[in-house]
């Protein structure tokens, strides 16, 4: 029998304007703080109140990286978390209400009534509280400890004052000794604070704005769409301290657009958006092709068509990303799996951007961007920074200069314009000659053509890493997945026993696909009994596309497409139709 590890889920569920996310943060960096493995998700309407909303944060002594349906702590905020939630509720679990909110009071061994109201006015004498005093609940529930919420809270409130910051803690304490004292099934939980290990707690969306940063961008343009927002205020936030000009622009239209007028301007520039914004920088797309500027895109997907589900997450705007502008030039997608690919992923997206002067997506979903997962750190040695741009010292002897000339990779100098002494910088969106002035001949487009795309294309290749196998060397079974699939199908894959021997095939550089001189992908997947491909979409984008591109078709298909992520349970129960 293996060793019993400590791990809980707690979910928190309300209405939106109810704190959720002040109460699932607050906890969740406890945790981490403490030396936990942390993994976080959200669930949420549309809506700025009511509604109704989860926040969900799953610790362990262990790594994870998914999600599970079953739950040891609901912290209920209102009744209809109860009617909603109270089945996912473990055997051993526990619910904490205030019967004064729901209105109604519940019997049974797991209920345990908590005034969390009462005892914000008595003590704090502010309702505002009562989310500090349930946090405090939850932790006395766990035998946690108090001393490291202390002073998240004296972080939090450090601009209101001693007065704030003391009413807090004293919540806090109430709510915890409270639920201490009316717990008996509590006696025997205490957790210990880890004495060595602290961990990072990141999500998706911070570790894109962060890769941004690390890698040089000076320059992010967008329009506030759910779920790209999130890129859009992180880089605001730390706008002045980096030297870096962020613009919150009328549309998509002009975001893309002068992200590229940046960019052609001389410095690194990134623009993001979700799929209906994404729609309208298609012609913007193709402008950046034909002119060769490098740009950063962080595509960030939500379920469609049109407005679809704004909050729900989804992997469906693969094929539209890929296919999306008129005419050829190359492209190159990437869909981190992790935070952590993320970060990583941002930063070579820059370097292949300016390298070869082409758009690259970071695509992603709200799954990913709104998760949060553990680090001890990032390895910022692993980071990329080359200038590719020339100025006038690089051009000093030059006789002439031609922004398009022809060349074997492809690739033609990048002169900024003003910085390029004599020399005369000329874009445009016709086709053109080395020099940048348009043409009309047959000869000078296929020369252009090939430069652009079929000299390109081989190089960029080169660049794809291979998709991470992870499970067994020699597998009968592979589950393939790309982007934010990744934690759950490696949480799933250990979940198997060892002599059925699966693999996860995560693939997070996409497009193009990598070649096959490091891992053949597709020798190995011809060698399985079976191939799933899993997906949070209804078509299968993915599998397609390795169809196109392969020939290789897969024998199973897992698709989820109602706007939720997969769980470890929900994936296991539909691998298990087939394994």
């Amino acid at each position: 029998m293996g060793v019993k590890f400590l791990e809980y889920t707690l979910r928190v569920g309300g209405e939106a304007g109810q704190g959720l996310q002040t109460i699932g943060g607050a906890l969740a960096q406890v945790f981490s703080k403490t030396g936990y493995h942390v993994f976080t998700h959200q669930d949420y309407m549309s809506r700025v109140r009511g509604g109704h909303n989860f926040y969900q944060i799953r610790f362990s002594e262990n790594e994870i990286s998914a999600s599970r349906e079953r739950v040891d702590i609901l912290l209920a905020l209102d009744l209809n978390t109860i009617e909603i939630h109270r089945k996912s509720v473990t055997n051993e679990g526990l619910i904490l209400y205030d019967s004064e909110v729901t209105k109604k009071k519940f019997e049974g061994p797991e209920f345990i009534d908590i005034p969390f109201k009462k005892i914000a006015l008595d003590v704090g004498k502010k309702s505002v509280m009562e989310n500090t005093v349930a946090t405090g609940a939850a932790l006395g529930i766990l035998g946690m400890g108090l001393e490291t919420f202390r002073n998240v809270l004296r972080k939090a409130f450090e601009k209101k004052g001693e007065e704030v910051i003391q009413g807090n803690i004293a919540c806090a304490e109430a709510g915890y000794d409270y639920a201490r004292k009316n717990c008996p099934l509590c006696e025997a939980a205490e957790i210990r604070e880890s004495e060595s290990r602290r961990f990072m707690l990141i999500d998706g969306i911070h570790a894109i704005g962060m890769g941004a940063l690390m890698s040089g961008c000076k320059f992010y343009s967008g329009y506030p769409m759910t779920p790209s927002t999130g890129i859009l205020n992180y880089l605001a936030s730390r706008a002045e301290e980096h030297n870096l000009v962020v613009e919150q622009t009328e549309d998509e239209i002009a975001a893309i657009n002068m992200a590229i007028g940046a960019s052609f301007a001389g410095v690194r520039a990134m623009t993001g958006t979700s799929g209906g914004g994404f729609a309208l920088m298609v012609e913007g797309l193709s402008l950046a092709g034909m002119t060769e500027t490098p740009i950063v895109i962080a595509e960030m997907e939500r379920p469609g068509p049109a407005t679809g589900l704004p909050t729900r997450t989804e992997q469906a705007d693969l094929l539209f990303v890929l296919h999306a502008a008129h005419g050829e030039f190359p492209r190159v997608i990437f869909e981190p799996g992790d935070p952590r690919q993320a970060f990583y992923l941002t930063n070579k997206a820059f370097e292949l951007a300016e390298k070869y002067q082409i758009p690259v997506f970071i695509q992603s979903d709200q799954y990913l961007g709104d998760t949060e997962w553990t680090y001890e750190n990032f390895d910022l040695e692993r980071l990329l920074y080359n200038d590719y741009r020339l100025r006038e010292k690089d051009l000093e002897g030059a006789e002439d200069y031609k922004r398009f000339k022809y060349s074997d990779t492809g690739v033609s100098p990048l002169a900024v314009p003003g910085e390029a002494g004599k020399h005369l910088v000329v874009a445009d969106s016709d086709e053109h000659d080395e020099e940048g002035h348009i043409i009309e001949d047959g000869e000078t487009r296929i020369k252009m053509v090939q430069k652009r795309l079929l000299k390109k294309l081989p190089l960029i290749r080169k660049e794809i890493e291979a998709p991470l196998l992870y499970g067994n060397s020699s597998p009968k079974i592979v589950l393939v997945g790309r982007g934010s699939t990744y934690g759950v199908i490696k949480e799933a894959v250990d979940t198997i026993p060892e002599d059925r021997k699966v693999a996860m095939m995560h693939f997070s550089q996409v497009y193009p696909l990598p070649e096959r001189d490091k891992l053949d992908y597709i020798e190995l997947l011809k060698n399985a009994d079976l191939t799933i491909c899993i997906e949070n979409n209804a078509s299968g984008q993915f599998a397609k596309l390795i169809r196109a591109e392969t020939g290789f078709e897969f024998s199973h298909q897992i698709s989820k497409y109602d706007g939720r992520p997969f769980t470890i349970e929900n994936l296991k129960e539909e691998l298990n139709a087939y394994i």
